[in-house]
């Protein structure tokens, strides 16, 4: 122990900058070993040494309590951190190494590996570069123990961007653009023997426009696919070449050129938890230390006695559901989080009233999507767009040439502009067997009651993965009339928060009611592994924007409105960036529109520990970073939330309290087929009587707008720390 103090002391004189690993919570008072023979005046920095009760360790600097200035910690599993403090936070370099010999040198903020790092995993793995919040983010260059090599750019834990891969023997590199970690648009193969792809890729293969030119000068233009039959090549043979080459030589050469996977990490910096001191003198000295993580958070198993202690009275009289909930816990008041989540909705089965709808909506797509076509071009002609271009099918409990006999009544069903949904799913992405399985398999959906004053219902796929809502004639007009700017706008801006939509249909029941029933089937926001904690509508707008419900009785499923917020969104440099701009574009898209009444929907998920991950792989199957979108504005944004207080309870905007809490972050803009019809437009001049004209809901677009984005990016902050 002695050598190693004085090695410590040693690096104490080497190092004097600023990190931060504590946050400033609130903390136990606990008996420490602080000399009886010397006080400290306040402010003072002085050596330390602190021997914790649960086997942990602590030297080096202290000031006030905490560490500050050069210190080590070495926690009983055998996780260890050797580097600068700056009043109990780490805000500058340090090194965190791992018993399994892995190990982190390089900057820290807030407990996370933020800034310029090395990190060497347990098998050599190296990588050297930028990070943000435990993530590669930036330039890094990643070399993996079997040889590999990758030098560019990293977008929250994976390949993204500009970059070279070079595989361990040599024989091959690329260079080109990368996405979600494979190489993706465009870029060039080399092969060893001088010949190469340029071109077009996708998900890892070389897949569109592109030309392989062969070392002896031969060369293949055109169309690439893996699939033979979707391969629109020309072969172009060198002067005196009698034999034609085979482009399928580029694929067999990729089999064997895999990309190394991702570090695996069993806990991070971040997760660590410290127990933290207060001098022991005139305070009760059987109380247990207090356990917090390394990036502030405190531990969410609190012994029960301290919980009892720190609870106010309504809080210990809630004690009784807490087999139903837990607390998360920082400075100030507790947020509730309830353990035992159930699904929504009621499962629509034979005998519920809409069973029969159910049925003929998944028949009608089923047809719809799987009525076989040609592969839509990107460019649609503006015909394609016309509200005319619809398609009539009816659907006879017999069958028909074209339709299945099923067990519901007859009915007809509607195709909205057929060719702009199927290519807008192409340009999302959906494949069409998969969408059929989500909605038309054997799994029934579920049904929920709307949320909001519009009477519709919302159907959700047994996946969660779409939301089905009836809408009105209207909205269906409104829809129609803004579709060819709307997907114009989703092929000019990659991160827009507006909603996905997939099809818009109608069915129309026979008999007597000849009842038409308009359903749009749109992306869900929510759809994740994440437990959807806190969920907000935002129109920033204060009339009737209350749900004013007590902590104890909000559920997950719990819509809370502008007035319910009582937090600040905290977003990194990049991002925050990136949201501005994109707020924006879509507000003034919505503006242009003649569109208002929309909202910023917001889910929060609370992490009480960290995501357990270092690039992309988890162990705990509770967290999917790997939603896909992972590394886009609005999806699965790990990020922190600051609680705001406000001093009237009409105040839109509160004070930030610098209590905060990591989540995983969703949001989208949703709701955006309300147009400022002449119903708005007699809302707005009878509420404008009653009330303040700026605090309803009901204004025009152009209001509309600005007082929307106001309000959002005052509530969206740039994350500093």
């Amino acid at each position: 122990m002695k050598a190693w103090e004085a090695t410590i002391r040693k690096t104490q004189q080497a190092k004097k900058q600023a990190t931060n690993i504590f946050g400033s919570a609130h903390v136990a008072h606990v008996d420490d070993e602080e000399t009886e023979d010397e006080i400290h005046a306040a402010g003072e920095v002085y050596n330390a040494e602190r021997y914790l009760s649960n086997g942990d360790y602590y030297t080096g600097q202290w000031q006030d309590n905490f560490p500050h200035g050069f210190g080590k910690y070495w926690w009983t599993d055998g996780c260890m951190y050797v580097g600068d403090w700056f009043k109990g936070k780490t805000m500058g370099r340090g090194t965190f190494s791992w018993p399994s010999g892995a190990t982190y040198d390089g900057e820290f903020k807030s407990g996370y590996m933020d800034g310029e790092g090395t990190y060497t995993g347990p098998n050599g793995d190296t990588y050297r570069g930028h990070w943000i919040m435990n993530l590669k983010h930036g330039h890094g260059v990643k070399e993996y123990t079997n040889g590999d090599i990758y030098d560019g750019e990293w977008c929250r834990g994976l390949q993204d961007g500009n970059g070279k891969y070079k595989w361990k023997d040599g024989s091959y590199y690329y260079v080109g653009e990368w996405k979600n970690g494979t190489m993706c648009d465009k870029g060039t193969l080399f092969f060893s023997d001088g010949s190469m792809y340029e071109g077009e890729w996708d998900e890892g293969l070389p897949k569109g426009n592109g030309s392989f030119k062969y070392a002896d000068e031969c060369e293949y233009n055109g169309n690439w696919s893996k699939d033979i039959e979707e391969q629109d090549l020309t072969f172009s043979p060198c002067a005196g070449c009698d034999v034609e080459h085979d482009p399928q030589q580029v694929y067999d050469v990729l089999k064997d050129c895999e990309i190394s996977p991702q570090d695996i990490v069993t806990i991070l910096p971040s997760q660590k938890k410290l127990a933290i001191w207060r001098s022991s003198k005139g305070n009760e000295p059987s109380v247990r230390p207090r356990r917090m993580s390394v990036d502030g958070r405190l531990d969410g198993n609190v012994d029960k006695e301290f919980s009892q202690m720190t609870m106010s009275d309504d809080n210990e009289r809630s004690m009784k559901s807490r087999d139903d909930t837990s607390m998360l816990s920082s400075e100030g008041s507790p947020i509730r989080i309830p353990n035992i989540v159930k699904k929504q909705g009621e499962t629509i089965s034979k005998g519920h009233k809409n069973y029969e709808l159910m049925l003929n909506l998944q028949l009608g797509i089923r047809h719809s999507v799987g009525r076989p076509g040609p592969v839509p071009s990107l460019d649609l002609k503006a015909s394609a767009f016309n509200p005319k271009e619809k398609v009539w099918t009816r659907f006879p409990p017999e069958g028909s040439k074209h339709t299945p006999p099923h067990q519901s009544s007859e009915f007809r069903w509607k195709d909205y502009c057929p060719l702009v949904f199927r290519t807008l799913r192409m340009l999302f992405k959906v494949d069409a067997a998969d969408y059929m399985l989500s909605i038309c398999g054997n799994n029934a959906l579920r049904e929920l009651s709307s949320p909001g004053k519009s009477g519709s219902f919302f159907y959700l796929t047994h996946d969660d993965r779409y939301m089905i809502k009836t809408i009105k004639k209207t909205e269906v007009k409104a829809i129609l009339r803004m579709l060819s700017a709307y997907y114009n706008h989703f092929r000019s801006f990659e991160h827009t928060l507006l909603t996905k939509f997939y099809g818009l249909h109608c069915v129309k029941l026979t008999g007597p009611a000849q009842k038409k029933v308009r359903f749009i089937i749109m992306g869900n926001l929510f759809c994740t592994d994440y437990v959807i904690h806190r969920r907000f509508d935002l129109k920033g707008s204060s009339l009737g924007r209350l749900t004013d419900k007590p902590e104890s009785e909000i559920q997950t499923t719990t819509i809370l409105k502008d007035l319910d917020l009582k937090f600040m969104f905290r977003l990194d440099k990049n991002w925050i960036q990136e949201f501005r701009r994109q707020i924006d574009r879509d507000c003034d898209f919505l503006e242009q529109e003649r569109i208002m009444d929309y909202s910023l929907l917001v889910g929060l998920h609370f992490r009480e520990t960290d995501v357990n991950e270092l690039g992309t792989s988890i162990d705990d199957s509770t967290y999917r970073v790997s939603d896909p979108g992972g590394s886009k504005l609005g999806i699965s944004m790990h990020t922190r939330v600051e609680k705001m207080e406000r001093k009237n309870e009409m105040e839109l905007i509160g004070e930030p309290t610098g209590v905060c809490y990591d989540v995983v972050m969703f949001f989208g803009i949703i709701d955006i087929l309300q147009d400022y019809d002449i119903t708005k437009k007699l809302e707005h001049a009878y509420k404008s009587f009653q009330y303040d004209p700026t605090s309803i809901s009901a204004v025009d677009p152009r209001q509309y707008s600005r007082r929307f984005r106001d309000f959002i990016l005052k509530v969206f902050i740039e994350d500093e720390d």
